[in-house]
């Protein structure tokens, strides 16, 4: 039976990662492990040389599950370290309360824990819905279907390439059409900085985005399909090199 590690960054009582695990107990013994607390925009923290508290706990719906102090990289590093049984079969993270398309990528919790598992050579897939209200755990209904079937189609019948993950979105509907493999979009960001002089807080509405460009994320989940999208740890701007090179950058 395959071992199918469960986390998240919307924290261990999210519903999100209640319909996710329950989902996943279908493929095989499911283990979750996930930040005490909301670490939502973490991106890919890790603690070093600081004590990390850990403790057991339980799901709302009962299902056993191990609450770390520390950021969804940490839950997946504390573990690859021998916090817990590993190595999994497969890593799956979310589902998260919020889509993580274009540049989000970046910032989300959801997706470096998926990317520290892999940085550890485990298969990995990140899972979010475009549904920031999303609140019940039947919320995730049709987001869990369609995350067992990935997970059980392919991330545990086929090889991801090294350093390489699936960033799956998905629209906030009952009726998903279908999957469209899909690159990353670009994100407009609408922040707004609010303060007093002394104290700031970063507000604004939620982020937009380019919809309208065929075969990005963010066009496949605004027309109602389940967005995935290959990620790599290899941030190296391969298009560029020639260009730069041409810059004559010498000592």
């Amino acid at each position: 039976m395959s071992y199918i590690l469960v986390t998240n960054d919307d924290g261990v009582r999210a519903p999100g990662i209640v319909a996710l695990a329950a989902a996943m107990q279908e493929l095989g013994e499911v283990r979750v492990i996930a930040p005490a607390v909301n670490q939502s925009a973490s991106g890919h923290k890790k603690t070093l040389f600081q004590d990390i508290p850990v403790a057991e706990t339980l799901l709302p719906d009962g299902t056993p599950a191990l609450a770390v102090s520390g950021s969804p990289a940490d839950c997946i590093a504390l573990t690859a370290l021998g916090m817990a049984e590993w190595p999994a079969r497969v890593v799956v993270s979310g589902i998260n309360r919020g889509a993580n398309m274009g540049q989000d990528v970046t910032y989300s919790g959801t997706v470096s824990a998926a990317l520290e598992a892999t940085i550890h050579g485990i298969p990995a897939i990140a899972f979010s819905l475009d549904n920031p209200e999303a609140d019940e755990v039947a919320d995730y209904d049709a987001a869990a279907r369609i995350a067992t079937r990935i997970v059980g189609e392919y991330a545990l019948k086929r090889c991801l390439p090294p350093f390489t993950i699936l960033n799956v979105n998905l629209p906030a509907c009952d009726d998903i059409r279908e999957i469209r493999l899909t690159r990353q979009g670009i994100r407009i960001y609408n922040d707004k900085l609010a303060g007093n002089g002394s104290v700031y807080r970063i507000v604004g509405p939620a982020p937009g985005g380019m919809t309208d460009e065929e075969g990005t994320d963010l066009w496949a989940v605004h027309h109602g399909y389940a967005s995935v999208t290959p990620i790599h740890l290899d941030l190296t701007a391969h298009r560029f090199l020639a260009d730069l090179a041409a810059w004559d950058i010498t000592l």
